[in-house]
């Protein structure tokens, strides 16, 4: 990795902006820039501004949710930001992932943007304040960590205004623009420290959250573009799926890592990264719920559970889990295990429907492997409504059966109980259906055979007018199909 050419003292500034001073980088093997430097590298560039650019595909679909929003707060000035770049070690940053709000509002992805509503008579009045290309007069873009030449060209404030159908301004005036703001103000927070600064006299938490809520139920129900974009990752992460049983082998001689990256290929190439860190989960790690160390071994005889999900380039995410038989093949008690997974998951899906509650697909299969457990002997001779009212399938059942999905791994995470949990289900909706049994290696209530055994079964299922719709049935679930599709493909 290149160390940046960053001057001692750069004075200069452009004559619209003051922009800040490139800062020295300790330790940086040029100690400054000759004046003739400076001078040579403003000059004898070619122009590369785009001109004509159609707005990109989700810009009327940004448009209607923005107009939502200005109807749910008339008068009030919303500030919605992408966020900052995030250090991962000294001078190195996490790869930037816009914030929800502000992607799901403009469609775009920047860095530092924020998006500001401003109260008009008739609704609201939408700018995108965004970091205009890198400055040539101060030496920005070739001597600043930021700059173009160091992380690549970024859209001028015109090219962004035609592709989002929003105008554009310069984010770095945007702080005085918000310190002079009067009447009320709404911010999502926890994203750009500088923005919350601007407005620390002007909100309050519970506006704020308010805001942040709303945001979160109107991703509740998907518009068209939205159910494409899911549909789109979830064939990409059957696609990954398929690249991982091809290189079981491969795990085999390594390890899970081998399985996590094989994944990432897909979801790099396919899509903008993954939606949440892999679960790849060999033998007794798949009874741990989130196991991403993927240091484990890969063992022919046990289980695979796979969780992972392709992001798409518009930020909308997968979440699928299949458990795999390592060798091909499931052993009698990793068939029977599966088989009651499999079974739970078809009831959960059956009362996934319009009008039905977000809680019924749960209750289904909850009922479903109490009924497996008792009748398995593992609860003595309590009944299985009895059961259920204790919750005692839950030692073995763990989690819950399933969680929105959209741009956020689990979507619509703030919005009230009554809209999510306690809400009905109606068309647009996509929520995943999970159901899994956990025998954890430890769990000396269970016969000796079944500890160090997860099974987890997981689609992403859409609310249609009439039903519902599997996103990912592409990929076999019930056990028989699952080992004719690793054989066919391991040839």
């Amino acid at each position: 990795m290149s160390e940046e050419l960053i001057p001692e003292n750069p004075e200069q500034e452009t004559e619209e902006n003051e922009a800040e001073a490139v800062k020295q980088r300790k330790n940086g093997l040029y100690p400054g820039v000759s004046d003739e430097l400076a001078e040579n590298m403003k000059s004898g560039w070619a122009d590369t501004e785009l001109h004509g650019l159609q707005p990109i595909a989700q810009a009327e679909h940004t448009a209607a949710r923005r107009a939502a929003l200005s109807a749910r707060f008339p008068g009030e000035r919303l500030v919605i930001p992408a966020g900052n770049l995030k250090t991962r070690s000294n001078d190195t940053e996490y790869a930037f992932r816009a914030s929800t709000e502000y992607a799901y509002l403009t469609g775009d992805q920047t860095q530092d943007g924020v998006l500001v509503l401003e109260p008009t008579g008739s609704g609201h009045e939408a700018t995108l304040y965004l970091l205009p290309r890198s400055n040539r007069e101060n030496g920005e873009f070739w001597l600043d960590g930021q700059g173009e030449l160091w992380v690549g060209r970024r859209n001028s404030l015109s090219e962004a205004e035609q592709l989002l159908n929003i105008p554009a301004k310069d984010v770095r005036e945007l702080n005085a623009v918000l310190t002079e703001a009067t009447g009320p103000v709404r911010n999502v927070r926890g994203h750009d420290a500088s923005v919350e600064a601007a407005l620390t006299d002007k909100v309050t938490a519970e506006r704020d959250e308010e805001l942040r809520v709303y945001l979160s139920e109107a991703r509740l129900v998907k518009d068209a573009f939205e159910i494409a974009e899911l549909q789109k990752a979830c064939d990409a992460t059957a696609r990954g799926f398929e690249d991982v049983v091809k290189s079981l082998d491969k795990a085999e001689a390594t390890s899970e890592r081998f399985i996590e990256g094989t994944f990432f290929l897909r979801a790099r190439t396919e899509g903008n990264d993954i939606g949440y860190a892999s679960i790849c989960a060999a033998g007794p790690h798949a009874t741990t719920l989130h196991w991403v160390r993927n240091d484990g071994d890969v063992r022919a005889g046990e289980l695979l559970l796979l969780d992972a999900g392709v992001e798409t380039n518009d930020l909308y995410t997968a979440d699928v889990t299949r458990t795999l038989p390592i060798n091909g093949t499931f052993s009698p008690l990793q068939r029977k295990i599966y088989d009651a997974v499999y079974e739970a998951q078809e009831a959960g899906i059956a009362a996934v429907k319009p009008g039905a509650t977000f809680r019924d697909f749960h209750d289904a299969s909850q009922r479903v492997l109490a009924e497996k457990l008792v009748a398995w002997g593992l609860l003595g001779d309590l009944d299985v409504d009895k059961v259920l009212e204790l919750g005692l399938q839950r030692r073995w059942t763990l989690h819950g059966t399933g969680h929105m999905l959209g741009m956020d791994v689990h979507d619509c995470a703030v919005a009230r109980t009554e809209a999510y949990v306690d809400g009905v289900l109606e068309p647009g909706v996509c929520l995943t259906v999970e159901p899994g049994l956990y025998f954890q290696a430890d769990d000396l209530t269970v016969p000796e055979e079944y500890r160090g055994i997860g099974v987890r079964i997981e689609d992403d299922i859409l609310v249609t007018e009439d039903g519902n719709r599997n996103l990912s049935d592409t990929l076999p679930r019930q056990a028989d199909e699952v080992e004719a599709w690793m054989a066919r493909l391991k040839g």
